[in-house]
């Protein structure tokens, strides 16, 4: 088995829902617009958010809200190279692609849906990792507002992340038992509502601190440094932060895939991701452009840790990032421990360690089935993201990271590749290099995010 016979089937968005529920309604074809702008909007809005400010900071006024405006229109562009590739050959009666991975195995052959499936994968975790962080960040912001709420400003409230990754860790090695997506809808739902709730607030409150402090702040340049070199690194870096908050592309055909028609599938996606990339690039400036007015070159990495009043609302907006993060590490993780436990499964049929199931009663709950390799699996995992996360716990180094990496090849190089074979474009022609030179263009930008955001990381590490 291949990753390719895996990863489409299993394929979650952005960590407010999963591609699985769509899936369940791909047979029944009733979409809309407005349903796919629904869609879209959950999937994008989430742990991302939370990095704009900063990197908004980090690019000054006209940089930041330019630089935001970029990513959204080229996620349009990829949006709509993807929603053409939904059907092969003909937009009306050619055979669906309803998933991601299952496109790229179509146009561009298995060794490359094997890369795909790669890279997807290595984001899942990689996103675990982030959001172990993250959950932390929110836990201890809690602690430390309360403590000042508590104490006054001059106590000594600053605590570590480790105690509280760990605590995030315990949880997830539970959560992590949920058989499957099918177990978990609940969990998904909870998730999309919370996101919806702190981002709101975020923005709420920068609002609320632009006025109580009677001016804007922040610069042309953004946030001064000490070296020219050190801005530069920074800039970078907010490149891949603000990357990481964008893409969506993994779940557009699955989304197209719930479609009815006519009209062609392709015209209601598109017509889908204008509205919904505008809505989200309008909430994404407000939130980021407040952020920034409110707090100037303390603009923290989290907009969220930069509030201490109204203790009550700041330390809902945290629950809801944990409890967000609780279900979106399930969103991710779910499609690698399904992949490792069937490979396991068929490579070794007769292995009762893999295979065996014990049927557990709990008093009031149902009883549980309990298997020892998927018990002893998802522990490891857990196990080592919470780890690698108490190794690396920086927030905005580490969503650098994940946005470089998944940008360019999901975002820009498959959906490029697939519509010039579907296409049929040639090589060299006018069309063929505008293509080729926009994808060209978005991998240098990944590039230097990456290695803007390695150089955050080692320099957080040394420091």
């Amino acid at each position: 088995m291949g990753v390719d016979d895996e990863v489409h089937s299993h394929m979650p968005p952005n960590s407010s829902s999963s591609s699985s529920s769509l899936s369940k309604l791909a047979f029944r074809k009733t979409g809309t617009v407005w349903t796919a702008v629904a869609h879209i909007i959950a999937a994008v809005i989430g742990a991302g958010v939370l990095a704009l400010a900063w990197g908004t900071a980090q690019l000054g006024w006209i940089g930041g809200p330019i630089t935001m405006l970029c990513f959204a229109v080229v996620m349009f562009i990829s949006a709509c190279l993807l929603s053409d590739c939904y059907r092969t050959n003909d937009h009306i009666a050619g055979r669906p692609n309803p998933s991601y991975n299952e496109a790229v195995r179509v146009y561009l052959g298995k060794k490359w849906t094997w890369l795909c499936g790669l890279l997807l994968y290595v984001n899942f975790y990689g996103t675990g990792i982030a959001y172990v962080i993250t959950s932390a960040t929110s836990m201890r912001e809690i602690q430390r507002v309360n403590c000042y709420h508590e104490r006054g400003e001059k106590a000594h409230c600053q605590t570590g992340t480790s105690m509280f990754m760990l605590i995030f860790g315990i949880v997830e090695i539970v959560t992590s038992q949920i058989p499957d997506f099918h177990n978990m809808a609940w969990l998904s739902v909870v998730a999309a509502l919370m996101s919806f709730c702190y981002s709101f607030i975020g923005l709420g409150l920068g609002i609320s601190k632009v006025i109580d402090n009677k001016s804007i702040k922040g610069s042309i340049v953004g946030i001064p440094t000490k070296s020219a070199s050190q801005k530069i690194w920074l800039v970078f870096q907010a490149l891949g932060n603000i990357a990481f908050a964008y893409p969506y592309s993994v779940i557009v055909l699955e989304i197209q895939d719930t479609l009815k028609s006519p009209p062609p599938e392709n015209q209601t996606m598109k017509k889908a991701s204008m509205t919904s990339i505008a809505i989200t690039t309008f909430f994404y400036l407000c939130l980021s452009c407040f952020g920034y007015a409110a707090f100037g070159n303390n603009t923290p990495g989290n907009i969220l840790t930069g509030f201490d009043e109204p203790f009550w609302l700041v330390d809902f907006a945290n629950a809801c990032i944990v409890l967000h993060l609780v279900g979106g590490y399930q969103v991710y993780s779910q499609p690698v421990f399904a992949f490792v436990e069937k490979w396991a499964t068929q490579k070794y049929p007769e292995n009762r360690f893999v295979n065996k199931f014990y049927a557990i009663k709990l008093p009031v709950l149902p009883a549980l089935q309990l298997n020892l390799f998927r018990l002893c699996f998802r522990t490891l995992y857990v196990i080592s993201t919470t780890a690698i996360a108490m190794a690396f716990p920086y927030f905005n180094q580490v969503l650098g990271v994940l946005g470089a990496l998944i940008f360019w090849p999901t975002t820009v190089y498959f959906p490029v590749e697939m519509y010039i074979v579907q296409k049929k474009i040639g090589a060299w022609s006018r069309k063929w290099l505008l293509l080729e030179g926009f994808s060209m263009i978005c991998l240098i930008v990944s590039v230097l995010a990456f290695i803007g955001s390695i150089e955050g990381i080692i320099r957080a590490k040394l420091a």
